[in-house]
């Protein structure tokens, strides 16, 4: 079994740690895993992505060209990167600041009102979490239960953000 995954959006929007928590996460469940980061100079509010490869085997390339799964964060993101996805994989977008239709019709679209929930929850910061949750639930390529290990050994110290963080992850694995 071998997984890619790119994760993509606006710099500032929490791309890069989905990417990192979901790697984390593999890694504590014995899995191998690559993580491969990409932004541009400006990094807030410029474009960054991650691609993310998970295997029960040796991985040779972080490279995904055509992935089985893509995470987009925003509309640009989706545009871009509904291309790459390979036939029947899925596309998973935060609805909540996606307008477009996706173009393709060999592949699942899974909407996630990431940012909705996020501010519901009186934290608009932790849209990437809620649809990292979504994510999780609907991919099993990890456990939420690893995701929020791992994530509180990125967080630290940091136990309120933390808290916020593991909720949003509840919130949008719920979702589904």
């Amino acid at each position: 079994m071998l997984i890619k995954t790119i994760f993509a959006g606006f710099g500032g929007q929490g791309v890069l740690s989905m990417g990192l928590n979901l790697a984390q996460a593999a890694m504590l469940e014995d899995k191998n895993v690559t993580y491969l980061p990409s932004y541009g100079a400006e990094v807030r509010g410029g474009t960054a992505n991650c691609t993310v490869a998970i295997s029960n085997e040796e991985i040779a390339s972080p490279v995904a060209s055509s992935p089985e799964f893509v995470v987009a964060m925003n509309q640009p993101s989706m545009i871009k990167f509904q291309n790459r996805l390979q036939s029947g994989g899925v596309l998973f977008i935060n609805s909540s600041l996606v307008e477009a239709e996706a173009s393709r019709g060999d592949i699942t679209v899974v909407n996630v009102p990431a940012s909705s929930v996020a501010e519901d929850m009186g934290s608009p910061k932790s849209a990437n979490m809620v649809l990292l949750g979504a994510f999780i639930k609907k991919s099993n390529l990890a456990s939420l239960s690893s995701v929020i290990q791992g994530l509180k050994g990125t967080m630290g110290k940091k136990q309120k953000q933390m808290a916020v963080n593991e909720k949003a992850l509840q919130a949008g694995y719920d979702l589904f």
